[in-house]
């Protein structure tokens, strides 16, 4: 039976003036449910269709990637929807941390799982291509 399981991802340290939005199936974007020039949140919900498998399968709109290597995409720039401007990146925050114990804990209590990721890359634009996870996923309130 699959569960619906609510993430939120925090993109903190976005670079000033560039569009963010996750991607949501092949071309669909959803825009940030709060924003501050210091982070960015993203409030969606993911599929889990097998919570005992390792690792759990996670599917869903929201999921990209093959069934034990599944991500999220962090659309910037032009691939945000965002016009006249030099940015068109894209960053694959794993779901691979998500663990069993975590979903169980998170499904029982309504809760969320949240983990954030660093907004801007090493050159100064905004981050891309497989980035780390700064704070792992956790269970929050």
């Amino acid at each position: 039976m699959k569960h619906l399981l609510q993430l939120r991802l925090i993109v903190t340290a976005p670079p000033a003036g560039v569009a963010f939005a996750v991607q949501r199936g092949r071309s669909e974007l959803l825009a940030p449910s709060a924003a501050t020039a210091e982070s960015l949140v993203f409030d969606f919900p993911i599929a889990v269709a097998d919570a005992t498998s390792d690792p759990p399968r996670l599917t869903g709109e929201f999921a990209q990637g093959p069934p034990g290597g599944r991500f999220v995409y962090v659309n910037s720039g032009t691939y945000a929807g965002q016009t006249g401007t030099q940015w068109s990146r894209r960053a694959k925050v794993p779901l691979s941390g998500i663990s069993t114990a975590q979903i169980e804990a998170a499904l029982a209590k309504a809760a969320v799982l949240q983990a954030s990721i660093r907004g801007t890359g090493k050159d100064g634009g905004p981050a891309c291509a497989s980035v780390p996870l700064s704070s792992a996923w956790s269970v929050v309130a």
